[in-house]
């Protein structure tokens, strides 16, 4: 993703109708599928719930990208520590 203008933002409507604002922080394709970390747009740093959130993102029939949380703790700890290798690997060199 380029930062060049900006953040990216998407809403995304839950199971049960809510809506959420998400900042995009980086995707990576990691074992034959893709991963997108986002930040709330909408929520206080301070909040206990607040920190990234990993989906997985998928291309139905249509090609519109959807977007599925990742069920298994194993594979979501996995995936974290790739993006956290990704996201502050840069943050370390400084």
């Amino acid at each position: 993703m380029s930062e060049a203008f900006g953040s990216d933002f998407i809403t995304i409507i839950d199971d049960d109708g809510a809506e959420f604002e998400l900042e995009v922080l980086d995707s990576m394709d990691y074992k034959d599928q893709t991963f997108v970390a986002f930040l709330p747009a909408n929520m206080d740093e301070e909040d206990p719930d607040y920190g990234i959130i990993i989906l997985r993102s998928i291309i139905d029939e249509n090609g519109d990208e959807l977007f599925e949380s990742i069920d298994d703790d194993d594979e979501l700890q996995d995936v974290y520590e790739h993006f956290a290798v990704l996201l502050f690997d840069d943050e370390d060199e400084e």
